[in-house]
Order: C-alpha cells, then sequence, then structure tokens
C-alpha cells in the first residue's frame, strides 16, 4: 500500500516538473524576442538623454516600429530620408555607455547623433544657442587629492592634463578598442569630421526658437556654434565658479552628463559620432535663479530642428 501510494506520488510530481519545464521552455521564444533584438538594416543612431528631447523627434518619425532589450526601448523608422534608431540613453555617463553599447551590440549602426540640452560655460554662448563640438571629454574623472602642508599630493601613477579646482584633478581615462597594440591613454575624444561638415552646412538652413510656447522670449535670437570643446560628467552644476573654472581650464564651450561617454563608446567601437546640444542654462552663470525649467522644451526643440537638418546634409539617403 505504502509503495502504490509513493508511486502516485512520484506520478504527480513528475508530471508537474513536466508541466513547468513546457510552460518556461515555451515562454523562452516571446522573452527572446523581447529581450534579443537583433536588426540589420543600417541605421543612425539618434539620441537623447530623457523623453522631452526624443519625443520632438519622434514625432516626425516615419514607418515607426518599437522594440525593446534590457529594458530599453527602441523606435526604428525613417527620419529626414535615413533609417534610424531613436532611444533613450538616460540622464548620467554611466546610463549613456550602456545604453549606447546595448545599440550598438543590437542594430547595424553606421552614426551616431546625440540630441539634447546642456548647460552653458563659455560667456559667448546664450541660453537657446546650439553648440556642436569637435571632441569630447570626461571632465569629472578626477583624483581628489590629499591635502599636505597647504597644498595637495597627487598620485604618480595618473595622468594631469589640466589644472585642478581644489583637490579636485581631472585626469585621462585609459581606453581599449579593436586592432590597438594595448590601453590607450587619452582625455579628449573625436567628433567625427564628416558629421561636423553635416552641422557646419546645415547651420545656415535652420531659424532657432527665440520664445516659448508660453510667450516667455530671450534677449536675443539664438544661435549655431560649430566647434570648440564640450565636457560630460557626472554632476548637475550649477555654480559660477565652477563654471568659470571648466571654461578656462578645459576651454569648453558647454558640459552634460552623456555626450562624453557616448563619445567614448563610439570611438572604442569605430563608430563616427557627433553631438548637437542647446543650452537650457547656464551653470550658474545667471544672474538669477536656474533657467533650466523655464527654457528646457525650447532648447531641446532647436537642438533636435538642427539635428533634422543636419540628417539632410548627410550623405547616404535612400
Amino acid at each position: 500500500m505504502f509503495f502504490l501510494a509513493f508511486m502516485a506520488r512520484a506520478a504527480r510530481t513528475l508530471f508537474a516538473s513536466l508541466s513547468s519545464a513546457l510552460l518556461i521552455a515555451a515562454s523562452v521564444p516571446d522573452l527572446a524576442k523581447a529581450q534579443d533584438v537583433r536588426d540589420g538594416a543600417q541605421r543612425i543612431a539618434v539620441i537623447s538623454a530623457f523623453a522631452p528631447e526624443l519625443e520632438i523627434l519622434k514625432g516626425d518619425l516615419r514607418d515607426r516600429s518599437e522594440l525593446s532589450a534590457n529594458g530599453v526601448h527602441f523606435t526604428t523608422g525613417s527620419l529626414e530620408g535615413h533609417r534610424v534608431v531613436l532611444f533613450l540613453s538616460g540622464i548620467s555617463v554611466v546610463n549613456a555607455a550602456m545604453t549606447a553599447q546595448l545599440a550598438l551590440d543590437r542594430f547595424s549602426i553606421d552614426r551616431i547623433v546625440f540630441s539634447g540640452i546642456a548647460g552653458g560655460v563659455d560667456p559667448s554662448l546664450g541660453i537657446g544657442d546650439v553648440a556642436v563640438t569637435e571632441r569630447w571629454g570626461q571632465y569629472l574623472e578626477m583624483l581628489f587629492a590629499r591635502e599636505v602642508d597647504g597644498g595637495w599630493a597627487t598620485m604618480p601613477f595618473f595622468e594631469y592634463p589640466y589644472g585642478n579646482f581644489g583637490m579636485m584633478f581631472p585626469r585621462s581615462v585609459t581606453v581599449l578598442r579593436a586592432g590597438a597594440d594595448g590601453p590607450e591613454t587619452r582625455f579628449w575624444f573625436p567628433v567625427d569630421e564628416a558629421l561636423l561638415e553635416a552641422a557646419r552646412s546645415a547651420a545656415d538652413s535652420v531659424t532657432l526658437a527665440r520664445c516659448t510656447a508660453d510667450g516667455r522670449c530671450l534677449d536675443r535670437p539664438p544661435r549655431i556654434a560649430v566647434g570648440g570643446s564640450g565636457v560630460s560628467g557626472g554632476a548637475f552644476v550649477d555654480n559660477a565658479a565652477f563654471r568659470t573654472w571648466v571654461f578656462e581650464t578645459f576651454d569648453a564651450r558647454l558640459l552634460d552628463m552623456e555626450s562624453a561617454a557616448v563619445a567614448h563608446v563610439a570611438y572604442a567601437n569605430d563608430v563616427p559620432f557627433v553631438a548637437v546640444r542647446s543650452l537650457a542654462d547656464l551653470a550658474g552663470g545667471g544672474s538669477g535663479a536656474n533657467q533650466m525649467e523655464t527654457f528646457l522644451d525650447l532648447a531641446a526643440g532647436n537642438a533636435a530642428a538642427v539635428v533634422k537638418a543636419m540628417l539632410r546634409e548627410m550623405p547616404g539617403r535612400p
């Protein structure tokens, strides 16, 4: 009797295990389809840091399709005659690097264009202006130095190409890339010259917005500035003294929290890159309170307008 009861329990257990295994197996293809996107069409990646920036570009997208991988949503389609994939980098250098590499691993991307807002540090630029710089550096890769005898003690195994801000000493980063003999130490990551030329060509064809939807207007018409340097790091900057140091130390036109990280990934993967950033605030350089919330939509729209004009200038339209 005991043996029969035991066999009955064993059979029920085996049946339950087989049923669970079949259910799991049945779910795997759907999970793989949702999480392991592979797209063979050659595309330009157009990236923004957060939703208000990206939605402007999505509004002009044709033949739109939605995909996802690792929780990141990708939108494919056609924009200004080019096949593109649009997605959010997320705010911060880590998010930007992860999502850029995720896209490169899953799509056939031949160029990367970043569209978004930034904080201005060049006194010659104002809110609403669009800057397309020729190089990007990660200025908050730093040594926080030990204070000794009224000075600072740096560590000998880092490279310090620029002057310090108090205890903060900027340092270069190490890069690995295919075909290199070994790790490379560098501070600046270059923008692709052909993409920069597209920005120069597009500059004369774009009229940038001067007023917000609710009628708040800038003191002067915004302009497009091509060239110079941009820096990125994991801090939102709203400090006049630090802003001045960034401008004087790196000859930077603007700062943000993503572009240099994507430039780093693009360089490591040998993919042409450019970032189009419109100033939503002055990183602490204004006379009153920070104005990012006031001019975010205007700046995002100006950046998107320049990106679309650049796409029209780029070769490779079908």
